[in-house]
């Protein structure tokens, strides 16, 4: 591809995550923005479990039993002259992990607030990981067609909270049974919640922002309260500064509601307008990569088992970070320096997928992985070494001890065990002394997960008994005894056959260190 095109192309590209709180809306507004994309022809909810039309981002068996999402889903689609690369994650904060990748692989995050419930736990703590990034952050106040807080509350509480300065770019006009519409700061006009035909739902307002006097509109309580509260956000409010939304240091505010179609399509159309395109990436060397340099590089972050339960297959997920990828190219993998040919490459819509024929920088690629990759890996092409930063590690705090109920299935057994734990939501390690399997993980919800898939995806029962809480401490094997292990400090070795103590409590840990002060313990992050 000639520079000059490859730079257009990845000027169209816009890729981005969906991140809030469990149940604040996050699916059903990435199904709204697929229906614009013209990918599905009617959006389901995840709840709608008695019709099964579940959402198409929850693609996973466990996923649409229980209502959640619980691994991050890749979706692409064109819109206008705009393509587009969503990124939906799991809002439970049990899977925060697999979320905090997600994050390293976008270039803006799309925050979905409840405006009933306002800010909650884990939109705080995900919003941290994106302001870290210094990505633009833009939120949209969900479930208006509900009572909610008040407006003005809400966009105080984003300052508060978060630390952000938010800029209202529309303003609801009541909630619940009393919405009439969406007054738009942005383009001076108002969008009604119920309009009788396409051309009647927005409404222009003339320079001073107001409707004409012989409108209906006009004599409506919630209409001059309306009016009110737009006139104190624009004298006192922040004003729009679209150097500070790329900066993630201030953030445009939407009102809507997913469930009913209102206002997604108004924030779509604004989002793609101000979100950026695939830029410069800083490599481990320091130097800067150009999302429009000619060199192909991208980088896994993400691996998933069984997106096709039929063939048992494993998917590397790469966001590719510079040039173009084109099937069957050659390309070293950075940490062994191997060669590969990346014959069987993917395109995601969710669970459905399509041969790859065209990729560029912001694009996600799916590769069939045979053992190949890791997390955090580099793949580039030519001569010149690549090489991206590490992504986020968590050391696992719960721990369980795994086994096969059937003896008989011992195949099956190891080898889900190895395939899922791939994906990097769990961690394994192995008895120093027994072999027997341990698995650690930060939240319980993935234990419960991994058992699920565990049985439908490998047709294994598994049998846990829980460890409880333990801390995790690697040490230099040239120091290790095996004498030191007891019950209270397990002595275990990761997958990379690294020994490491699973201590008891703080109380254990000090009390090995005052015992062995020679022993360097670390935690390895």
């Amino acid at each position: 591809m000639k520079p000059e095109s490859l730079a257009q192309e990845v000027a169209q590209r816009r890729t981005f995550a969906i991140i809030s709180h469990p149940d604040a809306g996050k699916t059903t507004i990435t199904e709204q923005m697929l229906l614009f994309g013209g990918v599905i022809r009617s959006a389901g909810t995840v709840k709608g479990k008695k019709s099964g039309n579940y959402a198409t981002s929850d693609w996973m068996e466990i996923e649409k039993k229980r209502g959640i999402s619980v691994t991050s889903s890749v979706m692409e689609f064109n819109y206008h002259d705009k393509h587009i690369n969503i990124l939906d994650t799991p809002g439970h904060e049990d899977f925060s992990e697999d979320t905090y990748r997600t994050l390293m692989a976008v270039d803006a995050a799309v925050m979905v607030i409840d405006s009933a419930k306002g800010i909650e736990a884990q939109t705080k703590k995900l919003f941290k990981v994106v302001k870290q990034r210094g990505i633009p952050i833009f939120t949209f106040m969900n479930k208006l067609d509900r009572d909610g807080r008040e407006p003005l509350d809400l966009i105080g509480e984003l300052e508060d909270l978060l630390q952000i300065e938010g800029c209202a770019m529309n303003w609801p006009m009541g909630s619940g049974k009393n919405l009439v519409g969406l007054y738009d700061l942005y383009h001076n006009q108002i969008e009604l919640y119920h309009a009788d035909q396409p051309q009647e739902r927005f409404l222009p307002l003339d320079e001073q922002g107001h409707l004409p006097a012989d409108h209906p509109l006009t004599h409506d309580s919630i209409y001059r309260q309306t009016l009110e509260e737009v006139g104190l956000i624009q004298a006192a409010g922040n004003p729009f500064d679209q150097a500070k939304i790329a900066q993630g240091e201030q953030t445009p505010v939407f009102f809507g509601s997913a469930l009913t179609n209102f206002g997604v399509q108004t924030f779509l159309d604004e989002f793609i307008k101000m979100a950026p395109a695939p830029s410069a990436h800083q490599l481990v060397d320091g130097r800067q990569l150009a999302a429009t340099d000619d060199q192909f590089s991208g980088f896994v972050f993400k691996i998933q088992a069984n997106m096709n339960p039929k063939h048992r297959d494993r998917i590397a997920f790469v966001r590719i970070g510079s040039g173009e990828f084109e099937p069957g190219m050659d390309v070293t993998l950075q940490r062994t320096q191997k060669s590969l040919r990346l014959n069987n490459a993917t395109e995601f819509m969710s669970d459905q997928r399509e041969r790859v024929k065209k990729a560029v920088a912001g694009d996600i690629v799916g590769l069939y992985d045979t053992g190949n990759f890791q997390i955090g890996d580099t793949l580039y092409s030519g001569k010149t070494a690549i090489e991206y930063p590490a992504l986020p590690q968590f050391t696992p705090e719960l721990f369980m001890e795994v086994t096969a109920k059937n003896v008989m299935k011992q195949k099956s057994f190891h080898k889900g065990m190895q395939q899922l734990v791939q994906e990097g939501a769990v961690q394994l390690y192995r008895s120093y002394q027994t072999g027997d399997y341990i698995l650690g993980a930060v939240g319980q919800l993935q234990f419960e997960v991994f058992k699920f898939r565990m049985q439908n995806e490998y047709n294994t029962e598994v049998i846990m008994k829980p460890i409880g809480s333990r801390i995790a401490r690697w040490i230099d094997p040239e120091q290790l005894d095996p004498k030191m292990s007891s019950s209270r400090n397990l002595l275990v070795k990761d997958m990379a056959d690294q020994p490491l103590f699973l201590f008891e409590n703080q109380f254990a840990e000090h009390w090995f260190q005052e015992k062995y002060p020679q022993v360097k313990l670390t935690a390895k992050l």
